[in-house]
């Protein structure tokens, strides 16, 4: 009897080079950016059919967790396991709390949430060869076959052949332009792709081998973690203590048994602007279009419109990226650059770099659409069946308006149903929750006034979401 395949999907990144689309709430494996999927769905659903495939087991920010149930969701899968890191620790001890979650025969295919991959058929064929090597006791990396002299991947030397796999001869580092140059004619060297396989109870042999520290700290954390709804949260306190490191430097560099598939199959991490425009449909001038874009005279650029009308005029080989609350212009080849802005940003503490205006919640999204010193209004919206906690406000009142659908709402110890065209208001300090009782999506106006008005004046009595704050 075959043991099983696990993908380990894993979707702890941030995505600072995609700003302003990608935000650290809502980074860009949650993002629709080649497909209509997002580039988490697409990881899931190109995997090959077959009968040793299990559901995906997903390892993610606690912060990004309904994000990853939704969208598991709107696939019509129910993971093997949401994995909530408290915070990153890099990918070595993701895998080990995978693995620990796994049983030791099963072979675990690591795959990162962001990347792209245009060839299903040549992906296939190489998982059935990686994971015949797992089963083999091979701890398998994927390789793939370069291009170009990139300088910005790792590199991978392969050595000797064994069937499909080959001997890792040695992993090197982002090289120099006539360094990777030479890797590229030399033929022997493959891009560090960062997709693994190998059976759980390999790479935990070889884990405590190499880097036991790891091992130790993520046994406890997954000992002492919680269950939570669909989640299973890791303890944060002993986390905290497990050194953080990749699985290249923690495994892959040391063992004696790892080897390399070779993948050509349209692989594209999708890392900066610039990359989204090579993977992309270009019209006759090379220019990707997303959104209410007019051009004249504009050769291979990337004009991405979220929200407004956005127009370029003899210009070439730039990015102009718009959303609802920043907009983003770069020459094409400095888009590495963006993360600096990021970084800005976050050294600022400006909300630009955490979250969009429009802000994904368990049970829809609100989009501040309007903020003054003493008022902010937002546009809400609530799934069908799905209701706010139950809170109050120290600080603020509240005026809804519906504008589509109809709201059940509670105030202190009364209810209330409210359909279109109808309002309330909600003075200060009042119990209240917003409920979705209809068969379609619920829209409100909120507009609140007060001295203070920020997210975390809210005080929870009941949460169907398990949220405390």
């Amino acid at each position: 009897m075959s043991t099983a395949i696990i993908p380990v999907i894993l979707s702890g990144g941030s995505g600072t080079r995609m700003w302003p689309l990608s935000r650290s709430h809502y980074p860009k494996q949650f993002l629709p950016l080649v497909t209509e999927n997002s580039l988490l769905q697409d990881t899931v659903t190109r995997l090959p059919a077959n009968a040793d495939m299990c559901a995906p087991m997903v390892i993610c920010n606690q912060d990004h967790r309904f994000m990853v149930a939704e969208q598991m969701h709107q696939l019509g899968i129910e993971p093997t396991a949401i994995l909530l890191e408290p915070f990153g620790r890099n990918t070595a001890p993701a895998v080990a709390l995978a693995a620990l979650n796994a049983e030791a025969d099963d072979v675990l295919l690591i795959l990162p949430a962001d990347h792209v991959i245009s060839d299903h058929q040549a992906l296939a064929a190489a998982i059935e060869a990686a994971v015949s090597a797992a089963r083999d006791g091979a701890l398998v990396t994927f390789g793939i076959v370069a291009t170009a002299p990139e300088t910005g991947y790792g590199y991978i030397k392969r050595g000797s052949q064994s069937g499909a796999a080959y001997k890792v001869d040695q992993f090197v580092e982002k090289p120099d332009q006539q360094t990777a140059q030479g890797y590229l004619d030399s033929g022997e060297y493959y891009w560090n792709s960062g997709m693994f396989a190998f059976t759980a109870g390999r790479f935990l042999q070889e884990l405590e081998k190499h880097q036991p520290d790891i091992l130790h700290y993520c046994r406890k954390a997954l000992d002492n973690a919680q269950k939570d709804l669909d989640f299973l949260r890791i303890d944060p306190e002993t986390f905290a203590a497990c050194p953080s490191d990749s699985i290249d430097y923690a495994v892959m560099e040391k063992t004696h048994q790892a080897v390399v598939i070779p993948l050509d199959a349209g692989w594209n991490d999708v890392g900066s602007w610039s990359s989204l425009w090579e993977v992309s449909d270009k019209d006759d001038m090379g220019n990707r279009v997303h959104g209410d874009v007019l051009l004249h005279d504009t050769h291979n650029s990337l004009l991405h419109s979220e929200s407004r009308l956005v127009a370029a005029v003899g210009v070439e080989n730039i990015v102009v990226v718009e959303t609802d609350d920043a907009i983003m212009v770069a020459a094409k080849d400095r888009v590495q650059d963006v993360k600096a802005i990021s970084e800005q940003l976050k050294k600022l503490k400006r909300s630009e770099f955490e979250a969009h205006r429009k802000v994904y919640r368990p049970w829809g999204w609100y989009d501040s659409i309007d903020m003054g010193p003493r008022h902010q209004a937002k546009r809400i919206a609530v799934n069908p069946g799905s209701k706010l906690s139950l809170q109050m406000h120290y600080h603020r009142a509240e005026h809804w308006i519906v504008i589509k659908g109809t709201a059940k709402i509670t105030l202190d110890d009364r209810e209330i149903i409210l359909s279109e065209d109808q309002s309330t208001y909600i003075p200060l300090g009042t119990k209240h929750r917003l409920e979705n009782i209809g068969k379609i999506p619920l829209e409100i106006i909120e507009v609140q006034t007060g001295s203070y008005l920020g997210e975390d004046d809210i005080v929870r009595f009941s949460d169907d979401y398990g949220r405390n704050a």
